[in-house]
């Protein structure tokens, strides 16, 4: 006893619209998978030979009315940039906070800031450095 075949006969009608289809969804996904990969090698460029800026806190002094900061660090040549500080009180409110820039022809930073403050600052936190 035999079964019937339910396929057509091998190439006697052309291809099918399902294989037509199949082949334009894998030329879509392969543009689409290229231009993902050169994205994401644009931003990974960016992101390991970008300028950068690279600072700590070393020190810092509290008193009434300011927070007397010490920054190192460095950061690379002809880039200006600037670093965020903040200061916290005892409650965890914060007193204060200001933008220090740097200047294009520095590169090591070793610089100590004031920060003035609204009460007594208990902390000095670097809030983040900025190229810019």
């Amino acid at each position: 006893m035999s079964t019937a075949s339910t396929q057509l006969p091998e190439g006697r009608y052309g291809r099918s619209a399902d294989e037509r289809a199949d082949r334009r969804l894998k030329v879509i996904g392969a543009a689409l998978g290229a231009a993902l990969l050169v994205l994401i090698g644009w931003f990974a460029y960016h992101y390991v030979a970008g300028n950068r800026i690279s600072v700590e806190i070393y020190t810092f002094e509290t008193s009434a009315k300011s927070v007397k900061v010490r920054l190192t660090g460095d950061k690379d040549a002809g880039v200006e940039g600037y670093c965020t500080v903040r200061s916290q009180a005892e409650n965890g409110a914060e007193v204060g906070r200001a933008d220090f820039r740097f200047d294009a022809a520095t590169t090591d930073i070793d610089e100590v800031v004031t920060l003035q403050t609204t009460s007594r600052g208990t902390t000095a936190e670097l809030v983040g450095c900025h190229v810019g």
